[in-house]
């Protein structure tokens, strides 16, 4: 029986285990992977205290402050469920079941993908998931926005500020604010394909271009550019909860001002909540926050 288990292992995750530790609550740290999102990040440039810094750099650093602590951790693991029990929680993971008090839900949110070659193998080299973070490194450069929807139409706002060109590609007519759409229109290094399908992302080592497909005409055309921004939104890692709380419209989980979900022990933090504005300072607060509340609320049940 462990006090706290947290699940996940993103900056909301590995924040909230040394602070957990410095309270010295014990704890364990389940995570399919350490970085989540910050991994396919090129370079990051608003995290304070770096200029600049590799998103798996930053997630290095990350994790080397967690190893400072005796956490127990298990890595390359997936949870498949979580039940609420007359003691806490029973965690189930594909090989292993686990107890604790308290959970604490870090498990970010995965971008939804295209599918198509060379997408996963030119992740991080040029394919990215993240304009706000990673739109200057490609500063200078000719560019894709994949997308119709308002995160697309933000990251092509950004980027015709400080690319050479920028390609709007979309499968469907333009689906975000009309008044994103009018701000657009007067950008003199911008090509927009609607209802054009991409195909292949091609490149030896970094990306060099993507193929599309007019899917009125089925005329194929060939864009070179550097960087490839996928924007066609993001799905939380909440399926796990879907018994213990109800998630909003987005998937998230609701979260109040101290990390709280619905359920008592239960605490959410970081992407996967609805806590606006996702970035990996913010997630990093969030986790923080959290543990701190797990801690009150462990505090309470010693009583």
């Amino acid at each position: 029986m462990y006090d706290l288990i947290i699940i996940g292992g993103g900056p909301a995750g590995l924040t909230a285990a040394v602070y957990a530790a410095r309270k010295r609550i014990n704890t364990l740290l389940i995570t399919n992977d350490i970085g989540g999102q910050v991994n396919w990040t090129t370079g990051i440039e608003n995290y304070m205290g770096y200029q600049f810094i590799e998103g798996a750099e930053l997630i290095s650093k990350f994790e080397a402050q967690v190893n400072q602590f005796p956490i127990d951790r298990k890595i390359g693991q997936k949870v498949t469920g979580i039940t609420k029990t007359d003691d806490g929680f029973e965690i189930t993971t594909e090989s292993d079941k686990f107890q604790s008090k308290a959970v604490l839900l870090v498990t970010g949110k995965r971008p939804r993908h295209l599918n198509i070659p060379g997408e996963t193998e030119l992740t991080g080299r040029g394919v990215t998931y993240c304009a706000i973070c990673d739109g200057p490194v490609f500063a200078g450069q000719k560019v894709a926005v994949i997308g119709g929807g308002n995160s697309a139409l933000e990251a092509t706002l950004d980027m015709v500020k400080i690319a050479e060109h920028v390609d709007l590609i979309s499968l469907t007519p333009l689906t975000g604010d009309p008044v994103l759409i009018e701000k657009l229109s007067d950008a003199k290094n911008l090509s927009v394909f609607l209802e054009h399908q991409p195909e292949e992302i091609s490149g030896k080592g970094l990306v060099e271009g993507i193929a599309i497909k007019d899917l009125r005409t089925g005329e194929r055309k060939h864009l070179d550019v550097s960087g490839i921004f996928i924007e066609i939104g993001l799905v939380p890692n909440s399926d796990m909860v879907k018994g213990l709380v109800k998630l909003n419209q987005y998937g998230e989980v609701p979260v109040n001002c101290s990390c709280e979900t619905e359920t008592p022990g239960l605490f959410a933090a970081g992407d996967v909540t609805t806590v606006p504005e996702k970035q990996i300072v913010v997630a990093a607060g969030e986790g923080a926050k959290a543990a701190l509340q797990a801690h009150r609320y462990l505090q309470r049940l010693a009583k």
